[in-house]
């Protein structure tokens, strides 16, 4: 079997990713008025603690935007994703799928992705539920209600989006549906998270490098996640550098407001 290319980052891609990432934060952090030694925790999704205390999870980029990519760990250890009506233990059931060696997988990788389609199949069905789905996303995206905001640097200004702003419009937007087969790959390999007819966001397993063997990821498509935000209103200004949206306008800011 001639291996497949991989689509995994080299530890220079990634290196660089996280300093673009940094000098993002600290640009935003200057346009709301702070100093260099702003505050913020990246292993809990706090890419900048404005001045009200409040915490931003700030995205960037053209392609996708990594919602998370977790082991087995992640889901047996986090209360929130055990408490998701037993989406946690199907996201470890996708991981347990597949065997514990990389190379065995490689050498026989079908009956894994047969394996996979019955968990995938069961997410898709449990995230029919709207209060469900806008709990993940919560969960996924500001780890419960633990990051206050998603700030989107989109043509050289920063969009801020208060979290419930984001699940709510995503959570009403999304139609969620299994992914169909792709060349040699069967069905229900993914689930989507789609509206208009196009893919927002994709869970899947990594299967494609050692290094993230059984792990799982939370994609999503910046041009088409960023038009859905951009619908949200109204919006106002904060300066020329920064956009707030929807119910962030009555609370962002709130540090220049005496």
């Amino acid at each position: 079997m001639t291996p497949r290319r991989s689509r995994a980052s080299n530890p220079e891609q990634a290196r660089d990713v996280r300093q673009q990432g940094h000098a993002n934060a600290l640009a935003f952090a200057s346009a709301i008025g702070m100093q260099a030694d702003y505050r913020n925790d990246p292993q809990a999704k706090k890419g900048v603690i404005d001045p009200s205390g409040d915490s931003h999870s700030l995205k960037s980029g053209k392609k996708k935007w990594q919602i998370f990519l977790y082991g087995r760990g992640r889901f047996e250890n986090d209360d929130g994703f055990q408490a998701l009506n037993g989406v946690g233990e199907l996201l470890i059931h996708c991981i347990d799928t597949f065997p514990p060696e990389f190379d065995d997988y490689r050498r026989n990788p079908n009956p894994s992705k047969e394996r996979l389609r019955t968990p995938m199949r069961e997410l898709k069905d449990r995230f029919q539920r709207k209060a469900l789905l806008r709990a993940f996303l919560m969960k996924s995206i500001f780890n419960g209600g633990e990051v206050n905001y998603l700030t989107v640097l989109h043509e050289d200004q920063y969009h801020v989006f208060l979290n419930s702003d984001v699940v709510r419009i995503m959570g009403d937007a999304f139609e969620v549906t299994n992914s169909g087969s792709q060349g040699d790959n069967p069905p229900e390999q993914k689930v989507l998270f789609r509206h208009n007819g196009r893919n927002v966001g994709e869970l899947e397993m990594r299967n494609d490098s050692l290094r993230h063997y059984q792990q799982v990821r939370f994609n999503m498509h910046i041009p088409q996640a960023v038009s859905l935000l951009l619908t949200i209103e109204p919006s106002q200004a904060f300066n020329e550098q920064v956009m707030v949206y929807g119910a962030a306008i009555r609370r962002f800011g709130n540090w220049n407001r005496g």
